[in-house]
């Protein structure tokens, strides 16, 4: 019995659980079990977009070494640092698991590396950390080409062969920009996607004009293809990047396609317009993206952290507007992960996260410690660290 709680509707109940899953929520009365003492009970934080496999939490400081802001050029430098590097990717990436446990991220769809340098090795690195956080953490792989496709000969055979060895998905990147060929490199990522019945999720960073032909390339394919629902198209700058108009009209087009759009609040880059995607029926969901890497020194996995930042860029003020941000870190992503189990209801797996908050807004303003994180009914974590 988890008493005394606060849901997001502002009721006061206790959680009754019984075999790891919630089995009512009943008036508060005296009793035993934890009391919570009115905190806020919010479901389980997904983070829609993470990199378990590049991440060097855990090491000693890592300076960026990329000479330039292009993509490419952060493509060379974390191969300079993989080069160096002296720690596996299995002890990293489980730093990196144990930190967004603890903030109360229970689902994540993870890309991994795949190119003809790296070959599998970071897919089985990533596949030891899922079954080792198996019943912790519900962890989705993407098979992503860092490295590009047609210009990385191999890297498609081996995409392949990462979804036959447990890739959940086919990932993608800038089939212009990086690749310099639309067709070729979609025409590889949606044949495996077809062939393995894998979703995908393709990185698109091109903006402008271009990226919003790109954009409408993949929302063809998908509709031919009948796969709507089963595709995500992350980043998306070219949607902040063109007049509200064409941002407006490739709304529809995406809506009609069933895809889905992720961002993580980019710092510098365009930011797709959330409100406009999701008034046109666009899924939108959002992730933590690189998290102290050779792309990033920021980021710690906080998917509260993430809602306010995706917020506080997108202008968010109103209790309305930060619940939106909340949604994106939570219902939708579980929604664009297939969580059908998702969710505080009755009969519901009893996964949830406390936190000392009123509401949802001032949970996502303040993005307070984690006072409890909650597995199956089993309390995994006190005040932002493990038990």
């Amino acid at each position: 019995m988890f008493r005394n709680a606060t849901l997001p509707d502002g009721s006061r109940r206790d959680i009754t659980v019984a075999d790891g899953r919630i089995t009512s929520f009943v008036e508060p009365a005296p009793g035993p079990g934890i009391d919570l003492g009115g905190a806020l009970v919010l479901p389980p934080l997904v983070d829609g977009h993470i990199h378990l496999d590049k991440t060097l939490l855990g090491l000693p400081w890592v300076p960026n070494q990329a000479a330039g802001n292009r993509v490419a050029d952060r493509i060379e430098a974390e191969r300079r640092v993989r080069a160096g590097r002296a720690v596996a990717e299995t002890e990293t990436g489980a730093n990196l698991v144990k930190q967004v446990l603890a903030s109360g991220t229970l689902h994540m769809r993870t890309h991994v590396d795949i190119d003809n340098q790296l070959g599998l090795k970071n897919l089985h690195a990533v596949l030891a950390i899922r079954e080792r956080f198996r019943g912790l953490a519900t962890i989705e792989i993407v098979a992503f080409p860092q490295s590009g496709i047609v210009r990385s000969p191999g890297t498609a055979a081996l995409l392949d062969e990462a979804v036959a060895a447990g890739a959940d998905l086919v990932g993608g990147l800038d089939p212009v920009g990086i690749d310099g060929d639309l067709e070729g490199h979609l025409d590889t990522i949606f044949a495996i996607a077809s062939r393995r019945g894998a979703g995908i999720d393709i990185h698109l960073h091109d903006g402008g004009e271009g990226g919003i032909a790109e954009i409408d390339a993949i929302a063809r394919r998908t509709k031919a293809l009948d796969l709507a629902g089963n595709v995500a198209i992350s980043h998306a700058f070219a949607l902040g990047s063109v007049p509200t108009d064409l941002a407006a009209r490739t709304a529809d087009t995406l809506a009609a396609a069933g895809i889905a759009i992720m961002t993580h609040g980019p710092g510098a880059a365009t930011m797709p317009p959330v409100p406009l995607l999701k008034e046109h029926g666009v899924e939108v969901f959002s992730g933590s993206d690189n998290i102290r890497d050779a792309w990033s020194p920021f980021g710690n996995g906080d998917m509260l952290e993430r809602a306010m930042m995706v917020g506080y860029r997108a202008n968010f003020r109103h209790d309305h507007e930060l619940a939106l941000a909340f949604e994106l870190v939570t219902a939708a992503p579980a929604r664009v992960l297939g969580l059908a189990d998702y969710g505080l209801k009755v009969g519901g797996t009893a996964d949830f996260v406390v936190v000392d908050s009123a509401t949802v807004p001032e949970a996502v303003a303040t993005r307070p410690r984690r006072k409890l994180v909650v597995k199956a009914g089993r309390v995994i974590a006190r005040d932002g660290v493990l038990v």
